[in-house]
């Protein structure tokens, strides 16, 4: 693996995982603005290394490979720490949706990948869109308190139903595009 800074800020948003998932469980009040803090310091590394990758010419197999499982890591963990906080239909929905959909599309992506068609269903901007709703969702709903007069928790979920949408059509996207394929006749 070359250590260049993309890469390292990669591999760095890995490491905060555990961090994020010990602090979080902290019995002290401000356990949840120090879980906000690093899970917000992890999505500046995602923004960051991929930055610095096209700014610098670093692009590597090594960071095109793990950037993306990076993210869905985080974003998985912090789903599954809120829905284990709030137990209820509406946190467990969007995120069995936006967990689901990164689970199909990773797997959409390496099975047309290993056929050649990988370029068919490539980040869309949607995909961007959706990454920026739903990590503003997840800072604001670790945060849990009111900022002023924005209410962090209902402005949280809103965000993350918002994220869960445009998950789902992106997954729409993607599967439109590869449905030529997936569906062609076997000797073509």
């Amino acid at each position: 693996m070359p250590w260049t800074i993309p890469n390292i800020l990669t591999v760095l948003r890995i490491a905060l995982i555990p961090v994020l998932m010990l602090v979080y469980y902290l019995p002290y009040p401000w356990a949840h603005l120090l879980s906000t803090a690093v899970f917000g310091l992890a999505a500046l590394t995602d923004w960051f290394d991929g930055y610095l990758a096209r700014r610098l010419e670093q692009s590597s197999p090594f960071g095109a490979f793990l950037d993306p499982v990076a993210d869905k890591l985080i974003v998985a963990v912090a789903l599954i720490m809120l829905v284990q906080s709030n137990p209820t239909p509406w946190f467990v929905v969007p995120a069995v949706v936006i967990v689901g959909r990164e689970i199909a599309i990773s797997a959409l992506r390496e099975w047309m990948a290993e056929i050649g068609k990988r370029t068919q269903v490539a980040v869309s901007v949607i995909g961007k869109i959706k990454t920026t709703a739903q990590m503003t969702a997840l800072l604001l709903l670790l945060y849990r308190e009111d900022l002023g007069v924005l209410p962090t928790h209902d402005t949280g979920v809103v965000l993350l139903y918002i994220a869960a949408a445009l998950t789902l059509w992106s997954m729409v996207m993607y599967l439109r595009a590869a449905w030529p394929v997936l569906f062609a006749p076997e000797n073509s």
